[in-house]
C-alpha cells in the first residue's frame, strides 16, 4: 500500500492505525524525495501471530521455538497490467476469464521475472511466463499466491501458465524457505562465509547453498578476494558447500599459501584465481562456526575445526619450536641501506592511491662500453675495504677474509636478472640489493593511528648472511610492527615473508628481517648493499637516485644536491600517527616525482642516503560532494576529518641506519628478541623527547639572544647559522616539566648546539659513558635569560606498540608517541587510548569513538592497560558501565554503555619478543571459547 505521508528513517516496523486506533498495516519505507510512504498489509503477520499463539496454548508454556511454514518456488514474480500481458502473448479468452473471476478493479496478472538456477522451477518456468492458476485457483495477487505456497510446503502444486500464447501446466514441489535461509556461518580471519541465501541467489542468479563471501575479512582481502564472491575451489579441492571449505581449512597449516578460485556475479563466466596466505600470527581467533539458536534468539559459536587438525596443531607447534631454538647473541657483519617507496591504495579507510613507479620514465641513465663498465664493476666488488664503507654480505669472518662472492658466479644465477648494459654503474651495483615490499595490516589491530591496511614500497638489503637478512625501508611503507610483509627481490624471482624487528622512534626508517634459507639458490645471488655514512653530502654533490618500479625494474638518474640539511616539518595528523620529527633531509634538483622513492648513491653504488617517502596531511577546503560523504564516513569510524593524506620524498642521511646496524652487529646490550630462531639483542635508542625546530640566528637576535651566542653558534656551523627552539615536549617524557615552548637550546655540556645531530651525538655519548646518569647539562635561552638546566633523556626500544586490548568493539592501547607528541595527557591519570572502533559494537551504539582517553571505568582509574584489564575483568555480561573519557581536545565526558560479552568478548594481543609471536588471550567472555 502507498500513502501520501512523510515518514522518517527508523520508523520501519511501526504500526499504521486507523481512526479507531486499530493497527491496519506496518510502516515499511518511504521516499525521501517526496511525501510518500509504503505500508505492508497485516495478513501474513496475523497468520504468524496465530501460529505462535496456538503453539503456546498447546504447550501450556512458551516452547523452545515455533515453526512458521514459509513456502517458495525460488521464482520472482512481477505484477503487470493486462496491456503488458497481452504483449507477452496472453490469449483474449484467458484475459476475459481472469477479469470475470477476479475481484472488481483487478488491473493485471503475475508474470515470472526471474528463476533461481537449480531451484524447483528451474527449466520449468521462464521469464515472461504469465501465471493463470495455482492448484486450480486463479491467482492475480501476491497475497493469494503466498497463502497457497505457505500451506503447501513439501507438497506439489499445479501451475497453469501461458508462454507466448501457449497454455502449459507444470507440477512443482514447494520448498521450505527456512531450509534455504542460512542458519549458520563461518568466521575465519575476520571473513564471514555462509551458504548463499535465496535472496542473494535471486539477485546474483546463482543457485542456493553455494559458498558465499559476505565479508572478506583479512585473509581473503589480503588476496584481493572481494565481497559477494562465490568460492569454487580452495587448495585444489572443489568447494560445493560450506562443509567442504571447513574440511579444507582444517587440513592446512598456519602460514600455508594455497590457491583459491572464485567467481563474481558481475563476471560470472570467468573464474579468478588468487593465492591465499593462511593467517599464521594468531591475530584472529581460530575459525568459529556460528549457528542460530531459535530458542534463545542468539547465534552460538563453536570451534569449526577439530583441535587435532594441522591448523590448530601448527599454531601450538610454532610456539614450541621458537622456544627450543635459543642461541647466543649475534655477532655478524655489517650492512648498507636504500630506501623504500610507499604507495597507499584506496581502502575502507579512505586512503589516497598514489602513482605507481611503472608510470615513471627512466632518465639520466649512464651508458658506456660494456667492457669498461664491467671492469669498473669488478673493481668495485673487489674493493671491500674502502674507508668509511660498511660491507654487509656474508658472515663477519668471511668478509674479513675477502670471501665476498659475485652474484653472477654462484649457483642460481640462471634465474638471476640480467642487468642492462645501458644502466648506470651505480644502478648495476645496487640492483641485487633492491627489494619490493607488500605490507598488509590486519584491520582488527590497526594500532598507532596507521592510516591504511595496504602499503607498497621499495627497500634495500643492508645485511645478508647465512642466518639473517636485514632490509631497510621507510616508515611510510612499514608503519607498525603488527603487519604481514612479503618481499620480492629484484635479483631473483622469489617472494618470501619478513618481519619487523626495529622501528626507529624518530627517524623515518624501519629494519625488516628475512630468513636467507627461504631464498634457496637465490641466497647466493642476492647481496647486501654498502653504506657510505662518511663523508656527509654537501650542496652541489652529484648523486645517483636509484629505485625500483612495481615491475621490479631498477630505475636511476643522476641528480645534484641542492640542500643537504633541510629541517623536515610535518604537522600532526587529525588521527595522530607516526611522523618524522627532529630530522634534517636532503633535497635534489630533479627526481621522479612524489611517489618514487629509492636510495642516493655515489657513482660506485655505495649508499649515502635513503630517498624516503614521508606521509603528511593537507587540509582541504573545496571537495566534491561524493568525496565529502566518503570523508565523513571515515571521520566517524577512524577519527579522521577534513584532511587528505599526501606523501612527499626527501633524502635521509645514511648515518642513522649505519649506527643502528653497528649496534646490532656488535651485539650491543639490549632487549633480546627471537629472529629466525636465534635470540639476538636489539639496541635501545636514547632520546631527548622534545620536538624542536630551527630558527635563523637573525631571528634569534630579535628575541634578545646575545651577540656572543650568535657569534659562537655561527662559528660552530657557518652553513646552517641557526639555533634550535622547543616546539613542545612529549607528554610523559623526562623533559616535559623542564623545557618550555619557545626555549632556545644553546649548548649541551658547554658545547654549542646547532642541529639535531648534535643532540643525538650528546645522547649517544651518555650511552658510551659507564657512569652516566642519563641527563644532559643544557644551556637554554628563555624570555631574555640564559638558564642552565639538567634535563633527563628517555630510552626507547624499536618494537613499537606491542600490546592492545579489544573491549566492547574498540581497540585500546597505551598512548603511542604520536599521541604523546600532542603535549599533554589527561590530568586524571593519563588513561588508555581508544585507537579504533567497530561498526555494530557496543561502543558504536553508545558513542565511545576513537581519539579519546579512557581515564575511569565505573569510578575506578585506568592509567594504563594493566589497570584497565583488571577493571574490565570484573564486568559482567549485560552490565551497564560508566566510562569517563577525555578527548584529544581536552574535553572530558561521561557516558554509559552496555557490555555484550556474547558477541564482543574482551581479549588482548601481546607481542612476546622471546618467542617472536603475537599471543591472543581472552580476558572476559560469556562462555569459554578458544582465543
Amino acid at each position: 500500500m502507498q500513502a501520501a505521508s512523510g515518514t522518517k528513517g527508523g520508523s520501519s516496523g511501526s504500526p499504521v492505525v486507523d481512526c479507531q486506533g486499530r493497527a491496519v498495516a506496518l510502516n515499511a519505507g518511504s521516499k525521501s524525495s517526496s511525501a510518500s510512504a509504503f505500508f505492508l498489509p497485516l495478513d501474513r503477520v496475523v497468520r504468524a501471530l496465530n501460529l505462535i499463539r496456538d503453539c503456546w496454548d498447546g504447550f501450556g508454556i512458551k516452547p523452545e521455538s515455533v515453526y512458521i511454514p514459509r513456502g517458495t518456488l525460488q521464482v520472482t514474480f512481477q505484477h503487470k497490467g493486462f496491456e503488458e500481458t497481452r504483449r507477452l502473448g496472453l490469449r483474449n479468452e484467458t484475459e476475459q476469464m481472469v477479469r470475470v473471476v477476479s475481484p472488481a478493479g483487478e488491473t493485471g496478472m503475475l508474470v515470472v521475472d526471474s528463476v533461481v538456477p537449480e531451484g524447483p522451477a528451474h527449466k520449468h518456468l521462464e521469464p515472461g511466463d504469465v501465471l493463470v492458476r495455482m492448484n486450480g485457483e486463479v491467482v492475480t495477487q501476491f497475497l493469494t499466491m503466498e497463502t497457497l505456497l505457505d500451506d503447501s510446503v513439501g507438497r506439489e502444486i499445479d501451475l497453469q501458465i501461458e508462454r507466448g500464447g501457449a497454455p502449459l501446466t507444470v507440477k512443482l514441489e514447494v520448498e521450505d524457505l527456512h531450509s534455504i535461509t542460512p542458519n549458520h556461518f563461518l568466521e575465519v580471519s575476520g571473513a564471514v562465509i555462509h551458504p548463499l541465501s535465496y535472496q542473494q541467489a535471486r539477485n546474483f542468479r546463482f543457485k542456493c547453498g553455494l559458498v558465499y563471501v559476505a565479508e572478506a575479512g583479512y585473509m581473503l582481502s589480503r588476496a584481493s578476494v572481494p565481497r559477494h564472491s562465490i568460492i569454487k575451489k580452495f587448495a585444489g579441492e572443489d568447494i560445493e558447500k560450506l562443509d567442504d571449505l571447513i574440511a579444507v581449512i582444517s587440513k592446512l597449516s598456519r602460514g600455508a599459501r594455497v590457491p583459491l578460485e572464485y567467481v563474481k556475479y558481475t563476471d560470472r563466466y570467468r573464474n579468478k584465481s588468487v593465492l591465499v596466505t593462511v593467517d599464521q600470527h594468531g591475530w584472529y581467533a581460530p575459525p568459529q562456526l556460528y549457528t542460530r539458536n531459535d530458542a534463545t534468539g542468539l547465534w552460538t559459536a563453536k570451534s569449526a575445526i577439530p583441535l587435532d587438525s594441522p591448523f590448530v596443531v601448527s599454531a601450538h607447534r610454532s610456539h614450541l619450536d621458537v622456544n627450543s631454538n635459543s642461541v647466543s647473541p649475534l655477532a655478524e657483519p655489517s650492512p648498507m641501506d636504500l630506501k623504500c617507496q610507499h604507495e597507499s591504495e584506496n581502502s575502507a579507510d579512505g586512503c589516497i592511491k598514489m602513482q605507481t613507479d611503472d608510470e615513471i620514465g627512466m632518465d639520466g641513465s649512464h651508458s658506456g662500453e660494456d667492457s669498461l663498465v664491467e671492469k669498473k664493476r669488478r673493481r668495485v666488488d673487489e674493493d671491500i675495504a674502502v674507508e668509511g664503507t660498511i660491507s654487509s654480505y656474508g658472515d663477519l669472518d668471511d668478509t674479513k677474509g675477502g670471501a665476498l662472492r659475485h652474484p653472477s658466479s654462484v649457483e642460481g644465477s640462471d634465474l638471476a636478472r640480467t642487468i642492462s648494459s645501458n644502466a648506470s654503474l651505480a644502478e648495476q651495483v645496487i640492483e641485487p640489493a633492491l627489494v619490493m615490499f607488500e605490507v598488509h595490516v590486519p584491520p582488527i589491530c590497526m594500532l598507532d593511528g596507521v592510516h591504511s591496511q595496504h602499503f607498497f614500497g621499495t627497500g634495500v638489503i643492508i645485511h645478508h648472511s647465512d642466518s639473517l637478512g636485514l632490509v631497510a625501508v621507510d616508515r611510510n611503507t612499514v608503519a607498525v610492527s603488527i603487519s604481514d610483509i612479503m618481499l620480492s627481490f629484484a635479483a631473483y624471482p622469489i617472494e618470501i615473508p619478513a618481519e619487523v624487528v626495529f622501528l626507529h622512534p624518530v627517524h623515518n626508517f624501519a629494519l625488516v628481517a628475512y630468513d636467507p634459507s627461504a631464498l634457496g639458490a637465490g641466497a647466493s645471488v642476492i647481496r647486501a648493499a654498502k653504506l657510505l655514512p662518511e663523508p656527509a653530502l654537501r650542496r652541489g654533490d652529484s648523486v645517483y637516485l636509484v629505485g625500483l618500479s612495481r615491475s621490479l625494474q631498477a630505475t636511476s638518474r643522476k641528480s645534484t644536491i641542492t640542500n643537504p640539511c633541510t629541517a623536515v616539518n610535518i604537522g600532526s595528523a587529525d588521527c595522530p600517527r607516526y611522523r618524522a620529527i627532529n630530522m634534517e633531509v636532503i633535497e635534489l634538483d630533479t627526481d621522479f616525482g612524489s611517489s618514487f622513492s629509492g636510495i642516493l648513491t655515489d657513482e660506485q653504488g655505495r649508499v649515502q642516503a635513503l630517498w624516503a617517502s614521508f606521509s603528511t596531511q593537507e587540509h582541504v577546503v573545496k571537495r566534491k560532494k561524493k568525496r565529502t560523504k566518503r570523508r565523513l564516513t571515515r571521520k566517524l569510524k577512524y577519527g579522521c576529518s577534513t584532511s587528505e593524506d599526501h606523501q612527499f620524498v626527501r633524502g635521509i642521511p645514511i648515518y642513522a641506519i649505519s649506527q643502528v646496524l653497528q649496534k646490532i652487529i656488535s651485539g650491543t646490550p639490549g632487549p633480546f628478541r627471537l629472529i629466525n630462531g636465534i635470540r639476538r639483542p636489539m639496541p635501545f635508542v636514547r632520546l631527548l623527547e622534545v620536538e624542536l625546530y630551527p630558527t635563523l640566528l637573525s631571528k634569534a637576535r630579535s628575541y634578545g639572544l646575545s651577540d656572543n651566542w650568535v657569534q659562537a653558534l655561527a662559528k660552530k656551523d657557518p652553513v646552517r647559522r641557526q639555533v634550535l627552539r622547543v616546539k613542545g615536549c612529549l607528554a610523559g617524557s623526562k623533559a616535559e616539566n623542564l623545557l618550555e615552548q619557545g626555549d632556545m637550546i644553546l649548548a649541551i655540556n658547554k658545547e654549542p648546539i646547532t642541529c639535531f645531530l648534535d643532540i643525538e651525538n650528546a645522547c649517544q655519548k651518555l650511552d658510551r659513558s659507564i657512569d652516566s646518569d642519563g641527563v644532559l647539562n643544557m644551556t637554554i635561552f628563555r624570555q631574555g635569560k640564559e638558564i642552565d638546566l639538567i634535563v633527563g633523556t628517555d630510552v626507547r626500544d624499536g618494537n613499537g606498540s606491542t600490546r592492545m586490548v579489544n573491549w566492547c568493539g574498540c581497540i585500546i592501547q597505551d598512548p603511542h608517541s604520536a599521541v604523546r607528541a600532542l603535549g599533554f595527557l589527561p590530568e586524571e591519570g593519563h588513561g588508555v587510548y581508544v585507537a579504533r572502533w567497530c561498526h555494530g559494537s557496543p561502543v558504536h551504539r553508545y558513542g565511545l569513538y576513537a581519539l579519546q582517553w579512557i581515564v575511569e571505568v565505573n569510578g575506578q582509574p585506568t592509567p594504563d592497560l594493566e589497570s584497565f584489564i583488571q577493571v574490565v575483568k570484573g564486568l559482567e555480561n549485560g552490565e551497564f558501565v560508566r566510562v569517563r573519557t577525555v578527548h584529544l581536545n581536552g574535553k572530558p565526558r561521561v557516558l554509559t554503555l552496555k557490555q555484550d560479552l556474547h558477541y564482543w568478548p574482551t581479549w588482548q594481543l601481546t607481542f612476546e619478543p622471546e618467542t617472536d609471536t603475537w599471543q591472543r588471550r581472552t580476558i572476559k567472555a560469556l562462555q569459554p571459547t578458544a582465543a
